[in-house]
Order: C-alpha cells, then structure tokens, then sequence
C-alpha cells in the first residue's frame, strides 16, 4: 500500500471480504479499529483526480447502459460522515437520464405493510442503470437493532434474508458497491457544532442525531456484525476513513468506478 498521505491509496481486501482504503488492517479490535484515520488528501491532488475519476464514471455510465448492466450503489456509515458530499460528487458528470439517488427515511405506513425489503426491491436499478441508495435495507441490522424497533429474531433473520437479496441481485448481473463512510468521534461533533452556526446547514442537525451519538459502541458492534456476515465477494463492504472529505469523495470515486469498469 502507499503511505497514508498518498493520493494514490487504494482500497484493500480486509477480513471478511470487507475492503477498506487503509495501510494494513493489524489494529486491535474489528474493522472499524483497524482503519488508518490519518489518510488525506491534498487539495492541490484533489481536483486533478476528481475531474479525471468522473470522467471515467461517464464513460463507465455509457458502458452500462450500452451493456445493459444494473449498477447498485449504496452509503451507510456514522450521521455527519459525508454520504451526501460523495453523492455529490458521484453524479455531477453523469447525464442524469442514466441514474437516480434515493433517499431512506423511517418507512411509511404502506411501506410498514409489506416485509421490510419490499420498498428496496421497488427502487433497485433496472438494466443499464446506475442507482444510489443514501441509507439502504442495512437499516435493520443497524438503527432498527441498536434503537429496539425490530425484535432480535427479526432483524437476525435479516443477515440471512440479505445475503439472500444481494446474492440474488448480482446473479441477475447487478454490479453492488457498498460504502460505510468512517468518522472519528470527535470529527462529527467538530461537523456537528459547525452544523448548529451555520444557518444553511442547521437543518441537517437533529434531536436524533445527537442521541445517536451517544450510542457509538452499540453502533460500532452493530456495524461490525454486519461487516462479518454480509460482506461477500460479490458485495463486497468498502470502509472508508472520512475525517478528511477530500480523501473520503476520491476514494468512493475510485472504488465506484473500478467496480464498473471490471464488470464491462
């Protein structure tokens, strides 16, 4: 691997199956614990290679129409880590017949009706198509387990009903890319004090977000679960370290279109 302060980090295969844009994955504890914190990226090296990766993504945006490939991308990872940043930057370039973003909120009630999956199976790609989910179907096993709004045999059963889902979706020929976008403790209460003096950010911040915040190990034992029982090589997890946002958007930026251009 390169050093921590290179734009050229790649992202890794960890335990697991999980990829993660670090060093070396030799630190105590779970993935999470493993993650080289210090990476950066210059901001000198970030337009360069921001402007070169969304060019290969609009090249790859073209290839899977013209192959017909779904393409399933989706975020997940600590409140204020930057997921809508790299959103951002993922469909900038793209022509915007060609994507679609989706956004997951606590469900509705007709959405409360039918198994949990149900409002991710009507919103997943169709052929040739790129799909961002901004928080996915890993809800489950993440807020439902740690805030008690699923029972335990539920949101266990869904590991399985999961892995099942994914398996399904990539046998069909969908490219899936997922992200757990990572933040130090005290990064996210730096951006979330930023949040409450900034008068047009304010409303990202909420009464949730900072009981949320005092549930991190709850948080953390849940990510780490889902890390071990759903990262497969088909779907595979990719961590990556987000304390600088610069870093965070080229390294989603890269690993996106890579996982592409494979498939093409």
């Amino acid at each position: 691997m390169h050093k921590s302060d290179s734009s050229n980090a790649q992202p890794g295969l960890g335990p697991a199956g999980v990829r993660t844009v670090v060093n070396s994955l030799t630190g105590p504890g779970g993935q999470l614990a493993a993650v080289n914190m210090r990476q950066r990226l210059p901001a000198r090296d970030y337009k360069k290679e921001t402007v070169e990766l969304q060019a290969r993504l609009l090249k790859a945006e073209f290839g899977i129409f013209r192959c017909q490939v779904p393409v399933l991308c989706l975020f997940e990872g600590w409140d204020a880590a930057g997921k809508g940043g790299a959103i951002k930057r993922i469909v900038a370039p793209l022509d915007p017949r060609g994507f679609s973003v989706v956004s997951f909120a606590a469900p509705r009630d007709e959405e409360k009706a039918h198994h949990y999956l149900w409002r991710f199976w009507r919103n997943l790609p169709r052929a040739g198509h790129l799909t961002v989910f901004d928080r996915s179907y890993y809800g489950r096993v993440l807020v439902e387990r740690v805030e008690g709004f699923a029972k335990e045999r539920d949101w266990r059963r869904a590991f399985q009903e999961i892995y099942e889902f994914e398996r399904q979706q990539a046998a069909f020929g969908m490219v899936i890319v997922k992200f757990w976008l990572h933040i130090t403790p005290a990064e996210q209460l730096k951006r979330f004090r930023g949040r409450e003096l900034d008068p047009y950010r304010s409303y990202k911040l909420t009464e949730e977000d900072w009981r949320n915040r005092q549930k991190w190990e709850p948080y953390t034992a849940a990510a780490e679960e889902m890390f071990a029982r759903t990262s497969t090589p088909q779907a595979p997890w990719t961590i990556v370290p987000a304390n600088d946002k610069l870093f965070a958007r080229v390294a989603v930026l890269r690993t996106l279109v890579e996982a592409i251009e494979a498939k093409l």
